[in-house]
């Protein structure tokens, strides 16, 4: 693309509606959809077209925001079908749903999922590129997954599905040069502690073409352009040094009284109390990274939202790693679900390469008469108990698919879409549940895969991985190698072409959690994917250019996966209640609402598939037996 920022660019990145919600009129947002100017590239294969929210998604949901379907129109088509489980949502919990539910019932009932994306797995969805003749795989949202206790139930609902041996091979170096650490997912940091991982200071730290610190943790951020008494809390920090001189005490079951105080604070506070930090520190240095589980920067999240991750109890490698990764992260579990719930829907054979290198028949999804079904691109937009809930025998579920309303019927209905929708969805909602669910915050995400040709550039300075401060897109990346399933070659080295994710939130230090996810939300809309494409390629000049990276040159293709409500972000309390009032996601969890239930990872209250699968466990534990 060109250099210069053009004045649509320029319009269609920063033409805001000031405060939260876009108003009236035509919005930077449909100015941009007019000329498709907000989804860009989508790569190649099965995914091409599901890229994040894509336009025709993001459209319908804001129909659902706002009240469109409040009075329905007398022309719904009836299908004429009744289930027994209809499932709202194809993401991990929505299909793990499916597949308890006729585990549960013996197979013996009917269920069908409705899934508004073009393709299953809700955030678990992989990007592809074809580069120099060769195919490049990333994940557009949910990344890696822990292994579990041989006798979990996690362990054995993996074990079900196909992933019969959870620690994955993984590429091997390869070139003349001296092997490089590198890291098996985009998130490890594998090298900050021995010289493979460098950090950069933007212009806003009065360098006006920006610094590198290489080797930041062993150098004790020597040379960086920091007040002295910033640098060393930040040390203190990266190195664990805790101010009472002893470690910190981890929660060790949910709801202890650790875990309890951590979710009476926030994640900032934790931070202050733990390793003595200034706010102005974890909010300049620390902010969004530490947070970013949770979406946001520390100073709007509950303390307890890093620990909820523990209680899931992973256990490490015999080389201590803690997380496993396929190339095109939890993809592969959400096709080996869809592959164990409809055999004939994926060709091949089953198990992890079978459904990493064959192709999805998507005309097995949705067989009439088939046990189990799944349908795409039909947004549920109404579920309502049909009569009194605690009286009623079925469950009305009415659905948009190529601009026209459909309605079936069920026995039981899982709501495993996230909280964002299902409040507006449910129609005859109980007060209680509707209050609760007003204490879901979700904030923004969009993932960008960059395709590079090779990663001599980073290899040149040093480096497997960074992190930069002041740059105008993203906080971070690492090369990594990948997991050999599926056709993926089993080496690496500096010459290979790679995908470099950046993962880019969006906090507003000091503002309540709930404004912090509105405003980002915003400002990631309506920004232009061309105006986003400049600003990576630019970051990536300005960061690189002793190493002589050329934009035109080295750069194969990006691809942005925009996810407007990717998290769930945790205020104080939502974990155990505040003030003596039940914790939000109790009132969701304890019990279904006449002949719905809830699923979704949201209820856990941290972004995580297993949660995704044990959230569906329950619900459906819920509703298998109604008849």
């Amino acid at each position: 693309m060109k250099t210069e920022i053009t004045r649509r660019d320029f319009v269609g990145g920063v033409l805001l509606a000031s405060g939260a919600a876009l108003l009236d009129g035509l919005t930077p947002l449909e100015m941009m959809a007019q000329k498709d100017e907000f989804t860009g590239y989508g790569g190649v294969g099965e995914y091409a077209r599901s890229n994040g929210n894509t336009w025709a998604v993001l459209q319908a949901g804001h129909r659902i925001r706002d009240r469109v379907y409040e009075a329905l129109p007398k022309d719904v088509t009836e299908t004429g079908e009744m289930y027994d489980c209809v499932v709202v949502g194809g993401g991990i919990s929505g299909i793990a749903a499916a597949l308890l539910f006729q585990r549960q019932t013996g197979g013996k009932k009917k269920c069908l999922v409705l899934e508004n994306h073009p393709i299953f797995g809700g955030e678990a969805k992989q990007n592809e590129f074809e580069v120099d003749g060769k195919r490049l795989v990333a994940h557009q949202g949910s990344a890696i997954y822990q292994l579990q206790k041989p006798a979990s139930f996690l362990a054995q609902f993996y074990d079900s599905i196909g992933l019969k041996t959870p620690k994955l091979t993984y590429q091997k170096w390869a070139g003349p040069q001296p092997e490089m650490k590198l890291s098996q997912t985009p998130y490890d940091a594998a090298g900050m502690e021995v010289g493979q991982y460098g950090y950069w200071f933007g212009p806003k730290f009065g360098q006006k073409t920006g610094m590198w610190v290489m080797d930041p943790v062993r150098r004790k951020l020597d040379g960086a352009p920091i007040p002295a008494a910033a640098r060393a809390e930040w040390v203190r920090f990266l190195t664990g040094a805790e101010v009472n001189g002893k470690p910190f005490e981890h929660p060790k079951v949910e709801g202890d009284a650790i875990s309890r105080y951590l979710d009476s604070i926030t994640m900032e506070q934790h931070f202050v109390e733990r390793f003595g930090l200034s706010r102005e520190t974890v909010r300049t240095y620390l902010s969004p990274v530490e947070g970013g589980g949770s979406g946001l920067g520390p100073d709007a999240l509950s303390g307890y939202a890093d620990y909820a991750f523990e209680m899931l109890e992973p256990v490490p490698d015999e080389n201590g790693a803690m997380s496993q990764m396929f190339p095109g992260g939890n993809t592969t579990i959400a096709r080996l679900m869809v592959k164990s719930l409809i055999p004939g829907a994926m060709n091949g054979e089953a198990g992890v390469d079978g459904v990493t290198r064959n192709t999805v028949r998507f005309e097995s999804l949705d067989v009439a008469g088939g046990a189990a079904r799944v349908r795409l691109e039909s947004t549920v937009v109404a579920v309502q108990h049909e009569g009194a809930a605690e009286k009623s025998e079925s469950v009305s579920i009415v659905y948009e698919k190529g601009g026209k309303l459909y309605r079936v019927r069920a026995r039981s209905v899982v709501m495993a879409g996230g909280s964002w929708t299902s409040k507006h969805i449910v129609k005859d909602l109980p007060e209680a549940q509707k209050a609760a669910y007003a204490q879901f915050y979700r904030s923004p995400c969009m993932m960008a895969n960059v395709a590079v040709r090779n990663w001599r550039f980073l290899h040149k300075m040093g480096m497997s991985g960074c992190r930069w401060f002041g740059g105008q897109v993203g906080d971070y990346f690492e090369v990594r190698k990948l997991a050999v399933v599926g056709g993926v070659e089993p080496t690496i080295g500096p010459d290979s072409p790679v995908v470099l994710t950046v993962k880019c939130l969006y906090p507003y230090p000091g503002l309540p959690t709930e404004a912090q996810g509105n405003r980002g939300r915003v400002e990631m809309l309506s920004t232009s994917y061309a105006l986003y494409e400049q600003r990576i390629r630019q970051q990536f000049a300005d960061m690189f250019a002793n190493a002589r990276f050329d934009a035109n040159r080295d750069i194969a293709g990006i691809i942005l996966n925009r996810w407007g409500h990717a998290y769930l972000s945790p205020q104080p309390g939502f974990f155990f209640g505040k003030d003596g009032r039940e914790a939000p996601r109790e009132v969701l969890r304890k019990a279904p609402f006449g002949r719905i239930a809830f699923a979704n990872t949201d209820l856990a209250g941290a972004m995580d598939h297993r949660y995704s699968i044990l959230e569906a466990k329950r619900a459906v534990k819920q509703v298998a037996g109604m008849g």
